[in-house]
């Protein structure tokens, strides 16, 4: 639920309108598009994206250039290299590195322009992997990291360290959103680097004409929650058209189900009748990761898209676009 008198700054004394110039780094990702479209249908005028082929974000001077060139006013960090457990188990050093890279070159950056606002999108899984339950933006860098994907932790830490002193030192607006799971239309569905939920509605739909058996990692026991991409891309334009008063703000549902729960309602979203297997060989990863988003829902958003609803949209979209959807990154 919102809260219906959020305890932001008036739209009077917002830095944003229609027609400030907003740089969504990342914008043909999945989160990145979501806002894209989020900031489009709610009438911004001058949205700037650029793709890798065009901009290197991992290049600084590149990155320089471009911000002396477009000269914008809000910038939001949707750029980066992310996947499963398989992808960060196999790549620790691009995880760790490009990531400091692209989003060291952002910051520092925006900082030394004229970038009013700057809007930095981590993870929740900054937080550590015993933390008490649900996660409290307080928790960071309280206990060890999830080993699985400590890499990518390490460098999305280091970016909402970098925004909060550069809101404590120089007073700017400056503000990181944590999300939990993301998931929708443009995720990445290929099986090596994609994260659990379009893995595996992808297996599903290509054991669905034979019922062939479904083979999934773990136990199933683990205990996860999921936000559809449209609910995060409205929670970047909530914090794009408000000055929130704190730092870092996760961004979730509040709600979790097991990794076998999840499995089971894409299976019957997609009509898989087959069999259903777990290796336990493989990791499970962190035992539960749900999000407490009480401080940026009692400013006034909060998530509207069930989770059947917003599986059930995805797998639509999946179907539609799968000549391509192997191919798809998130960044």
């Amino acid at each position: 639920m919102t809260n219906q008198n959020p305890q932001v700054t008036s739209n009077e004394q917002r830095i944003t309108n229609h027609e400030s110039r907003i740089y969504i780094a990342g914008h043909r990702g999945m989160v990145g598009s979501a806002v894209w479209r989020a900031l489009e249908a709610k009438g911004y005028t001058n949205l700037i994206g650029k793709t890798s082929a065009e901009l290197d974000l991992r290049n600084q001077q590149a990155v320089i250039d471009f911000f002396n060139k477009e000269q914008p006013d809000v910038v939001i960090n949707a750029a980066a290299k992310v996947g499963g457990i398989l992808a960060n188990s196999e790549n620790p050093y691009p995880f760790l590195m490009e990531n400091l890279q692209i989003q060291n070159n952002l910051i520092d950056t925006a900082h030394k322009t004229a970038v009013s606002k700057f809007v930095f999108l981590g993870s929740s899984c900054i937080y550590p992997k015993f933390a008490p339950q649900p996660l409290k933006e307080e928790y960071l860098l309280t206990d060890s990291l999830e080993p699985t994907n400590e890499w990518y932790a390490i460098a999305k830490i280091a970016g909402v360290k970098a925004c909060e002193a550069i809101r404590k030192q120089y007073g700017k607006d400056f503000v990181s959103l944590m999300p939990t799971n993301l998931y929708g239309p443009f995720d990445n569905f290929d099986l090596k680097s994609s994260h659990v939920l379009p893995a595996m509605l992808r297996k599903f739909h290509e054991a669905k004409t034979t019922n062939a058996p479904v083979t999934l990692w773990g136990s199933g026991t683990p205990m996860r929650e999921f936000l559809h991409v449209d609910d995060m891309a409205q929670a970047v334009v909530f914090a794009v058209e408000h000055v929130l008063p704190e730092h870092l703000y996760n961004v979730g549902t509040s709600t979790d189900v097991t990794i076998k729960e999840l499995a089971e309602t894409i299976q019957s979203i997609v009509g898989h009748t087959g069999e259903l297997v777990w290796d336990s060989s493989k990791p499970d990863g962190t035992p539960r990761k749900l999000m407490d988003s009480s401080k940026l829902e009692e400013l006034g958003w909060g998530s509207t898209v069930g989770l059947k609803e917003g599986i059930a949209n995805t797998y639509k979209w999946y179907i539609n676009n799968l000549n391509q959807t192997i191919k798809l990154s998130r960044f």
